[in-house]
């Protein structure tokens, strides 16, 4: 893994240039100036293009794209959640006569019908990262494990409460109302990951367990986070788990327990591997996180694509899975027996953003 995602990273280069803003997006066009205008092209589409993580996807495919030969343009909403930009973006790849999508879903199922129209105009569509619903509505998913991402991090801290895992106080800072699916799964395998039974795997906030005292929605920013968290500081002060969707919502709920001189005695724990993150981890703001890959997501959906442009073939999931998996790792300091951990100083050389 650590060859593969520097050998990926060295090809990554900064070689974008605006080309125009549609419906509130930003296209980017990467690839040989020269490019034949029938030759084959691909689109990314995030759900913001500030976030680390979708910067980071967009360098992966940038690479990937200069040394194919392909032309990529790239679209991104203004906010997590912006559905409308990303449903405009995919009309416009069809229009354009792209071979392949890739997209990370603001609405995982609200955007099905337009993947659908993208399908039957015979380009390949791949989710990355969040699986559509159904994850059969994309040609494929390359992706973390979401649910494997959850249950490290909710394993971890069980283990480090010990006994007193039975009496903890939990906050749940999630991503979105409409909970999509990379969502619900990180929420759901932190859960089962500390012990706690859930009960429709699809959707979070029904379970029935007293330890949770909120699920509070962040939208996977810093401010979002902060927010949620006082909420849920709101409904029980004695808050001493705090489960955090990604690393900015972590860095948000940090902030908001520093002001009431709580940010020594609750654990954190969250899911990206982002450098700034791994950092965090590093000085104790967050316990530990568990790390994807989003340069090699991207790197092997424009692969895909590539292939799909010159013979058909439709990329296949992992063996087991549903999905092909790009990987995750937990990265602490305080490693526990029985739970596969890499150290802050690994998850530094792997970090991104």
């Amino acid at each position: 893994m650590k060859n593969l995602l520097a050998g990926t990273a060295a090809a990554a280069f900064a070689a974008a240039g605006v080309i125009g803003m549609t419906g509130g997006f930003v296209a980017v066009s990467t690839g040989p100036a020269s490019a034949d205008a029938h030759g084959t092209s691909a689109c990314l589409i995030t759900k913001t293009d500030t976030n680390p993580f979708f910067v980071k996807m967009r360098e992966g495919a940038e690479a990937a794209a200069e040394e194919l030969g392909i032309t990529l343009n790239s679209y991104a909403g203004q906010i997590d959640g912006d559905h409308e930009t990303q449903v405009a973006a995919i009309e416009t790849c069809i229009a354009n006569g792209a071979s392949g999508i890739l997209i990370t879903a603001s609405d995982t199922a609200a955007i099905v019908d337009a993947v659908q129209q993208a399908r039957d105009a015979g380009l390949l569509v791949i989710a990355l990262d969040t699986p559509l619903e159904p994850i059969d509505a994309a040609d494929a998913t390359f992706a973390t494990d979401n649910f494997e991402a959850g249950r490290l991090i909710g394993a971890w801290a069980a283990a480090q409460l010990g006994d007193e895992a039975d009496n903890a106080v939990i906050a749940m800072l999630d991503l979105a109302v409409n909970q999509p699916s990379v969502g619900v799964l990180r929420d759901q395998g932190f859960l089962t990951g500390f012990g706690i039974d859930i009960a429709d795997p699809n959707m979070w906030g029904d379970e029935t367990d007293p330890r949770v005292i909120c699920h509070e929605p962040t939208a996977g920013n810093e401010e979002g986070g902060r927010t949620a968290m006082e909420n849920c500081l709101a409904i029980n002060p004695d808050v001493n788990v705090v489960y955090t969707i990604n690393e900015p919502a972590a860095a948000g709920a940090y902030e908001a327990l520093r002001a009431v001189g709580r940010e020594n005695d609750v654990l954190i724990v969250s899911v990206d591997g982002g450098c700034p993150g791994v950092q965090n981890v590093a000085d104790g703001v967050i316990g530990a996180t568990s790390q994807q890959y989003p340069l090699l997501m991207a790197s092997l959906g424009i692969e895909a694509i590539a292939q799909y442009a010159a013979d058909g073939t439709v990329p296949q999931p992992s063996e087991g899975l549903e999905f092909f998996n790009t990987g995750v790792a937990l990265v602490t300091d305080q490693p526990v027996d029985g739970i596969e951990s890499i150290s802050v100083a690994e998850g530094t050389e792997l970090c991104w953003g």
